[in-house]
Parts: structure tokens; C-alpha cells; sequence
């Protein structure tokens, strides 16, 4: 069972297996392994220090290789964890695994991630369930948290996510992706994107969405951390 943390955040997010290929390649891109807990040596990109490497993905790291699938909340009970995660696994075990679409590297907004092209129902359905079923499972936002995600220029469509989800990329609004930097302007975000690109293609192959992987945040001066990993039925 696990041990109750008041001030933990969870997050349920698509993350490969630790033993893949594209784990390793996630972990290694942002220089933090979340199975394990611990830092990376990121690799060597032409025209970077490693200085600047840590420096552009300090945010990433901040939260593991992953795609989000619920956003990150506080349990409205935090005693109820090991009731929380048997909701989880009895939600995967319903599921059916399926496969991504190529992943490419591209730019959305001004970070890189990993992202698919199009709308993949499978993957859109799979993340809809995420946020409705355990949204039960969420504590209400305080004014601070609700302040702060409200202050980043969002639509209405986007506002109303957020009241109703405590989210406002959600349903509609949902772009599968997993981060590989914080902001950055060209020319680097390009040259980045080219070595990333590179590494990408030599690892290539069918990705499975056969797993929900249960993060925690044990406070919010924490690193995400993987916490529970439950395969598909």
C-alpha cells in the first residue's frame, strides 16, 4: 500500500515501458530517468554546452518523459491511495493496447516534443476516459493554482475546461505530445530538432499505448517520479 502524502500531486500519463528504446531516448533527451529517480547524462548536440543542454530542459525534467493523459491534481482524499491506484489498474484492465502513428519531432508552441500527426481516435478516446473517470478522485484547485493557470491567455472553450477539469488542454483541446525542452527561439529550437530528429530515426519502430502510468510529485519542489505502472487487459 502506498503511504498517504498530503501535499503529492498524481498524474495518469502514457510512458513506454522503462526497458524501450524510446524510454531510454525520452530519458537521455531531457537527462532524467522517472522509473529510477535520478539524473542523466544528456547527450552531446553540436553548438550546445552541456551547461545549456540542462539549462533548456530543466522544465521537462521537472516532470519525466511522458504524455499527459489526466493532468496533474491532488487527491481530494490523501489517505485514499492505494483505493486510487485500484481504481487504475481496474480502469486499464478494461483496455485495449493500440499503436501510435510515427512519432516525429516537432515544435508546439516554442518547445519540442515528440508528437503524432492527425487526431488518433484511440489515443483521443483513451485520454477523454483519463480525465472524466478519475476526475472523482481530483481535489478542487485553490485560488493560487486556479490564478495561475488562468493567467495564460486561454479561450473560453479553455476556461471553462478549467473550472469544470481544473485543466483547460482537455477533450477538445487535447494535443498528444511529450516534451523534450522548455522555450526556445531559433536558431537553436531548429538545430535541436534536427539532432533529436536524428537520434529518433535510428530507434524508429511501433510504439504500443499498452500501459496507464501512475507519476507522483510527493511536493512541489519535487520531481515527478513514476510511481505505478498498469498494462492494458
Amino acid at each position: 500500500m502506498a503511504a498517504p502524502i498530503a501535499a503529492a500531486r498524481y498524474a495518469l500519463y502514457f510512458a513506454p515501458a522503462p526497458e524501450t528504446a524510446l524510454w531510454r531516448f525520452g530519458s537521455a533527451a531531457i537527462g532524467y530517468d522517472a522509473a529510477i529517480g535520478a539524473d542523466l547524462p544528456i547527450p552531446a548536440v553540436a553548438g550546445f554546452s552541456p551547461e545549456r543542454l540542462r539549462e533548456i530542459t530543466a522544465e521537462p525534467r521537472r516532470y519525466g518523459f511522458h504524455a499527459t493523459l489526466k493532468p496533474p491534481f491532488r487527491l481530494a482524499d490523501p489517505t485514499d491511495v492505494a483505493s486510487f491506484l485500484d481504481a487504475v489498474a481496474r480502469f486499464a484492465a478494461e483496455r485495449r493496447p493500440f499503436e501510435l502513428p510515427d512519432l516525429r519531432v516537432a515544435a508546439i508552441g516554442d518547445f519540442l516534443a515528440l508528437m503524432v500527426a492527425g487526431r488518433p481516435q484511440a489515443l483521443h478516446d483513451l485520454a477523454d476516459a483519463c480525465v472524466e473517470s478519475f476526475d472523482p478522485w481530483r481535489a478542487a484547485m485553490d485560488a493560487a493554482e486556479a490564478a495561475r493557470r488562468g493567467a495564460a491567455g486561454l479561450s473560453e472553450r479553455e476556461r471553462d475546461h478549467l473550472a469544470r477539469w481544473g485543466y483547460p488542454y482537455v477533450f477538445d483541446r487535447f494535443r498528444f505530445h511529450m516534451t523534450l525542452s522548455g522555450r526556445l527561439g531559433d536558431p537553436e529550437r531548429s538545430a535541436l530538432a534536427d539532432a533529436l530528429s536524428d537520434r529518433l530515426a535510428a530507434i524508429a519502430a511501433p510504439v504500443p499505448v499498452d500501459a496507464i502510468t501512475v507519476f507522483v510529485q510527493p511536493d512541489p519542489a519535487a520531481r515527478f517520479r513514476v510511481l505505478a505502472r498498469f498494462p492494458f487487459g
